[in-house]
């Protein structure tokens, strides 16, 4: 057994690598990315040529995995907590038809929300799925339950879904490595209507699942990974969940004066929960993300002894650390001095060169004759042209929202109607919104700014390179009001004249404003040296 340095994502990887898996399907989303990277970088996923490819979207993604696992390979999908929004569709079917090969959904939440427009649980897709959800305290938990997840998943016949969050995400600790597994053999499953979710299966096959529920919560009673210490002061029980763990055994230095619950499998296991209820004055429920388990426990309308983030004891929102349960538990917390205001952090601005810079110039000159409040934007780099110097763009919402919304607004009487969309987010969600505005003929201008990457994760190859013009093309917008040019700063009278003459136009038009990623162009550059 060999031990490495690892991050909780990367012990993921190497978890699902040396669990057999045949392929990783994933789209690229912070605190998720690396897995698929580190998977990707891999000499032994390269030797078995493990499937590591990026996918368009977390649908595609969730889709494909699942068909990896009808034919009896073991399959992993990953991606951030808003991804599980976009892969829900499946997801929540793939309850229902279940697994034949495993099947393991990384999902990585991002409490405080670091670099997200939410702070959602993936743990409420997982319990309104019905699944089996495993929750690890520490990098070594991760990498071991990614193994026990797929012989889970094989076991019982269903998705198991891996709940991270960013803290785990991104900090190290030393890893103990078991030997690889071999992959599954290709073998489709035995019941060849499993995956038929005609309505008549479909009902077969939930009842399969609610009839499965017996072994998922018998898993969870018997679950290496849920544990119940006694303590000396029973005036109060602590449950504490994944990495929330970590932060109480720091307050007590290995040492919990209190009974202690550490929940990371669910279903809840109920005899360790009643055994502690049964003990204990109060109970203090320490969950990353929502108050999942404390609105259960407390029920309706709510058992007082019980206390977390819906009693505001733990905050409601952000992300728990050590002192802010230091200071639930009332213990004395040491503060620090405050921070000068020389080192505040400074907002994210857009790189010096970056060609979002030049779009966001000729779009600012252009609307001035306008007003404000006429330009809806997307998830990528080119959202961070919400704040100074350019506070050009006046919606981010979610993947490909921002062409449905120039759409909506331009249904609405608004005039102009522009949508700003990077080349990966097109591809990813703005497909579909493009259709709508093209078969309803809306005076809407878009303009796609092509990096030829997925910068804002780090540069990843993105699904749109070459294709653009063709998508735009297929799906109807006339070739004529498909614009291309090269926005760099000589070109920034050209830029505003295509610009002004696309929004007088009444219909769809795309201007596609295309340059390298600067970030991945110095990248390429260091390679060819």
């Amino acid at each position: 057994m060999q031990k490495q340095l690892l991050l909780g994502v990367e012990a993921i990887a190497q978890g699902a690598i040396d669990s057999g898996i045949s392929g990783v399907y994933a789209y690229p989303g912070t605190p998720s990315t690396e897995i698929t990277e580190y998977i990707q970088n891999s000499q032994q996923a390269i030797q078995r040529n493990i499937h590591r490819e990026w996918s368009a979207n977390e649908k595609t993604a969730m889709e494909a995995a699942l068909g990896m696992s009808y034919a009896g390979k073991r399959a992993l999908v990953c991606m951030k907590h808003v991804g599980m929004n976009v892969a829900a569709d499946c997801f929540m079917n793939a309850a229902i038809t279940g697994a034949n090969g495993g099947i393991v959904i990384t999902a990585a939440d991002d409490p405080s929300m670091h670099s997200s427009q939410n702070e959602q649980d993936s743990r409420v897709y997982g319990k309104f799925a019905l699944i089996p959800i495993l929750e690890p305290s520490n990098q070594q938990e991760a990498y071991e339950m990614v193994r026990y997840a797929f012989a889970l998943s094989e076991t019982v016949g269903s998705p198991v879904l891996l709940r991270i969050t960013t803290r785990l995400a991104h900090s190290r600790a030393g890893v103990n490595i078991h030997e690889a597994l071999a992959e599954n053999n290709l073998r489709l499953p035995d019941n060849k209507r499993q995956f038929v979710l005609l309505p008549a299966i479909a009902r077969k096959q939930y009842r399969l699942l609610l009839n499965k529920q017996a072994d998922f919560k018998e898993a969870s009673e018997n679950s290496p990974f849920n544990h119940f210490s006694e303590g000396p002061d029973k005036s109060l029980g602590i449950i504490a969940c994944g990495i929330s763990y970590n932060y109480v055994m720091e307050n007590f230095e290995g040492q919990c004066p209190y009974p202690l619950l550490k929940i990371c499998q669910y279903p809840l296991p109920r005899k360790l929960i009643k055994q502690i209820l049964a003990e204990c004055e109060r109970i203090l429920v320490v969950e990353e993300g929502y108050p999942l388990i404390e609105e259960l426990l407390k029920g309706y309308p709510g058992d007082k002894r019980i206390s977390g983030r819906l009693d505001n004891t733990l905050p409601r929102d952000g992300e728990l650390n050590p002192d802010l349960l230091a200071k639930a538990l009332g213990l004395q917390v040491k503060e620090g001095a405050a921070v000068p205001e020389i080192v505040v952090p400074r907002p994210p601005a857009l790189c010096v060169g970056c060609s979002h810079r030049d779009v966001y110039n000729a779009l600012n000159e252009v609307l001035s004759t306008y007003g404000e409040g006429h330009v809806f934007s997307d998830i990528g780099c080119y959202t961070l042209g919400a704040l100074p110097p350019f506070q050009s763009i006046n919606s981010c919402v979610d993947m490909g929202a921002s062409i449905t919304m120039a759409k909506g607004a331009s249904d609405a009487g608004l005039y102009p109607a522009v949508a700003v969309i990077g080349d990966s987010t097109f591809t990813h969600s703005g497909m579909t919104g493009l259709l709508d505005a093209v078969n309803e003929h809306s005076p809407i201008t878009i303009i796609i700014s092509d990096n030829e990457s997925i910068s804002m994760t780090g540069g990843q190859d993105s699904a749109a390179l070459g294709k653009i013009e063709s998508i735009c093309q297929g799906i109807g917008v006339d070739p004529q009001h498909i614009r291309v040019l090269n926005p760099v700063p000589k070109n920034h009278e050209e830029l505003c004249r295509i610009i002004r003459e696309e929004i007088e136009y009444q219909g769809v038009s795309v201007i596609i404003p295309r340059r390298i990623c600067i970030q991945k162009a110095r990248r390429e550059g260091k390679k060819q040296k």
